[in-house]
């Protein structure tokens, strides 16, 4: 089958590499319909995560067609549509017991923090990814969800990792009635975290960025002020500034490991890796919210040391959450947000790209070319697909 396979940093190549087979009786195989690049596989794609080997299959964000499953499968049935959460989990261990099912106890052996996701290096379980036309899904009968019939195949494929991330880091949040909202970074996860601050009665909502395109889209699609921080001196007096001298209510780091904003975070974090990425973002959150106020982090860090201004946390009585989106506990609610047309995933969707030119669309989405929002990604054995010009549509919304 053809796949993305990981060549070197900065380097993926659509090869053929061997068919999944069931090695489980709980295992599906699933045929790929939509798969689409993450912001997240950007750390693989440069290099930054650890443990990510070459011919690798990167992915975890996409949707399929069940075309077998193991003797133990009971509720799954070949023929069905499904979304595939980008976590693997169990169902059964302490942590799913609790719905934390990005921190399943039983699925990844290489870690005792993070559960596992597919195609995001040995380091999360070596689990081969869905940019490919076929993938093997571990506890099918747990982590899929079968598609409804009246849900547009390009919403569905959104709701696997960036909706409910984004969703789930406004609710992290705590947000309260007219709170303001700071969010940092309008990439997707960004975009969806300022669209799902207004479902839990934010108040005001400002995206922090420094590229023209992106800002310009979450202005309507969030819809949210914007800052583009290369026009701004120091982040947490701009804030202030903004927000009648308190600072804001609630900060959202959707940005992550690779953050731009410090030469000195870039240097030590990304160039020299002598911690686990740049931090920039975490210090313009600690620093930019309100005492008592909350800071939640959907931003991907690696397992080991990061500056982070601790003492400022604990000074002004924060409260910090952060994890893993846990994709299915969110879904009932998000498909209803998208049946009531309060979340209009597919909006953000601005380029559909055959799986064979894979390796130009992460050219592209990593070099911010073309005015590209998100990329969806079409294997050639996926039928029906019409493979689109892109469509870089915004759709502005309302607050909710």
């Amino acid at each position: 089958m053809l796949a993305t396979t990981y060549r070197r940093p900065y380097r993926v190549a659509a090869r053929q590499v061997p068919d999944p087979v069931i090695e489980h009786p709980f295992d599906a195989i699933v045929r790929v319909t939509r798969t689409c690049i993450c912001g997240s596989d950007l750390h693989l794609y440069h290099g930054l995560v650890p443990d990510t080997r070459v011919g690798s299959v990167f992915g975890h964000e996409f949707t399929g067609e069940v075309v077998e499953v193991g003797n133990g499968v009971e509720r799954l049935k070949v023929g069905d549509r499904v979304l595939v959460p980008f976590n693997i989990f169990c169902g059964t261990c302490y942590f799913c017991q609790r719905e934390l099912y990005s921190n399943c106890h039983n699925v990844n052996p290489s870690a005792t923090a993070v559960g596992g996701i597919y195609g995001y290096s040995n380091t999360t379980g070596g689990y081969a990814g869905g940019q490919a036309e076929y993938v093997r899904v571990p506890f099918a009968d747990i982590g899929p969800t079968v598609i409804p019939d009246d849900i547009d195949i390009e919403d569905a494929v959104l709701l696997t990792d960036v909706v409910p991330t984004g969703y789930q880091a406004a609710e992290m949040g705590d947000i309260k009635e007219n709170d303001t909202v700071v969010v940092f970074g309008a990439g997707p996860v960004g975009i969806m975290a300022a669209r799902s601050a207004w479902l839990m009665g934010a108040g005001r909502v400002i995206v922090v960025d420094h590229v023209d395109y992106r800002l310009d889209f979450v202005r309507a699609y969030g819809p949210a002020e914007t800052v583009d921080f290369r026009e701004v001196g120091d982040m947490a007096i701009h804030i202030k500034k903004m927000t009648d001298g308190l600072g804001a209510d609630v900060c959202i780091d959707a940005v992550g490991c690779e953050a731009a904003g410090s030469a000195l975070q870039q240097l030590t974090g990304v160039t020299m890796k002598l911690q686990a990425g740049a931090a920039t973002v975490l210090h313009w959150a600690i620093n930019s919210v309100r005492k008592g106020g909350n800071v939640s982090i959907v931003g991907v860090y690696g397992p080991t040391f990061n500056a982070v201004p601790i003492g400022n946390a604990v000074n002004k009585g924060l409260t910090l959450r952060m994890n893993q989106a846990s994709v299915k506990r969110h879904l009932p609610r998000l498909i209803e947000h998208v049946r009531a047309g309060r979340l209009n995933p597919k909006a953000i969707i601005t380029h559909r790209v055959p799986l064979e030119e894979v390796s130009d669309a992460y050219e592209m989405f990593s070099g911010k070319k073309d005015g590209c929002i998100k990329a969806v990604l079409i294997p050639p054995t996926a039928t029906g697909s019409s493979v689109k010009t892109p469509n870089p549509s915004i759709v502005p919304g309302e607050p909710a």
